[in-house]
């Protein structure tokens, strides 16, 4: 299925009917007076969230979405149906905005939000309704009111408790797949990721927490540059952040790469710094890894900062990270006076899952 996570609509709600005038002409009754009915409600515009829903693709071919009209007002006190609500549905962690305006009219998060975004019009009333003491032969009726129309923007951002950052080919993706039951393309190239994944990951006994892989940021990803800032708003609704770097490589300077990332996140929106963080040095399983990491781990801890070492592909130090990513969460429940798991989590029935299993030691 393809990714969409941004879409432009516009809607449109349905047109009131019309009030109708009329007179009753039946034999024996010549002055039967007015019986002109009214005319029905437009239907009205309603975005409603739908968990098994993952990406905008519904909207991105159908960019033009109208209610029906209410149903004119007819002779014989004969009033017209109201026309029913156009319910469009959308996956959760959807933003509203107004496109002219950039207001932002709802942000749908819960399985069960829903939002009226464009009212129907009301029906005119028929000339039956205007018959009174002084007026017996009413002969005008009101049109029906236009409904509301508007363009949106709409933004999906994906519902996360934990978010994977790194530089392209930092193991993101392999590291995700080896604990959950997500499958995201692997590839030995830069930008393979070029669309955000998520997975549930199972600890302990019952404890569950969503992990999302971002795709690849660089150097002035804030800008534009690489797969720009598009996917830095995915990382707006986690709770922890996982940075990643890949030490393997000498040319590369790791303390370099963890100060690129962070800035592309300050620049994005200083509140991600603010957030509980881990810092994870991938493919220990390679040579050049065990070769590098006593001193990347002394450059560290130099500025207060402990690395954890792992190896999606031999599972090595994995048990340990979804101990400390899982002890974060808790405390941070805790601290936030939440007893129970973040709902979050259980928005996500598209999303697959598995028992992730402790691996084995060697």
């Amino acid at each position: 299925m393809r990714f969409v996570d941004e879409v432009r609509v516009f809607v449109k709600a349905g047109d009131g009917g019309k009030g109708c005038v009329s007179f009753l002409r039946e034999k024996y009754r010549p002055r039967g007076g007015p019986n002109g009915g009214n005319g029905g409600n437009g239907g009205s515009v309603i975005f409603q969230v739908d968990p098994q829903l993952s990406t905008l693709l519904d909207l991105r071919y159908n960019q033009h979405i109208r209610a029906a009209r209410g149903e004119h007002g007819r002779g014989k006190d004969q009033h017209g149906r109201n026309a029913p609500d156009r319910v469009v549905r959308v996956p959760p962690g959807t933003l509203i905005r107004d496109a002219d305006s950039g207001e932002v009219l709802a942000d749908l998060t819960r399985p069960d939000s829903r939002v009226l975004v464009a009212r129907g019009g009301k029906g005119g009333k028929g000339n039956a309704f205007f018959a009174s003491a002084r007026n017996r032969l009413p002969r005008q009726a009101q049109p029906g009111r236009p409904g509301e129309e508007r363009s949106l923007r709409f933004e999906l951002r994906v519902l996360a408790d934990v978010g994977l950052v790194g530089f392209p080919n930092a193991g993101k993706s392999t590291l995700l797949s080896s604990v959950s039951a997500a499958r995201p393309r692997i590839a030995d190239f830069p930008f393979t990721t070029l669309t955000p994944h998520l997975g549930v990951v199972r600890y302990g006994d019952d404890g569950t927490f969503v992990l999302a892989d971002i795709p690849g940021l660089i150097e002035g990803a804030h800008e534009g540059h690489g797969l720009g800032s598009r996917f830095l708003r995915h990382l707006s609704r986690t709770s922890v952040l996982v940075y990643l770097l890949d030490i393997s490589d000498p040319h590369r300077e790791p303390w370099h790469d963890y100060g690129v990332l962070r800035h592309e996140l300050h620049s994005f929106d200083p509140a991600l710094l603010e957030r509980p963080q881990l810092v994870v040095v991938t493919k220990y399983d390679l040579p050049a890894t065990r070769q590098r990491l006593a001193e990347v781990t002394a450059r560290f801890a130099a500025h207060g900062i402990g690395l954890t070492a792992v190896s999606a592909a031999s599972r090595e130090g994995v048990s340990e990270l979804i101990r400390d990513i899982a002890r974060t969460l808790v405390d941070m429940r805790k601290r936030a006076g939440e007893a129970a798991a973040d709902p979050r989590a259980s928005a996500q029935p598209d999303e697959e899952t598995r028992t992730w299993d402790e691996p084995r030691r060697m």
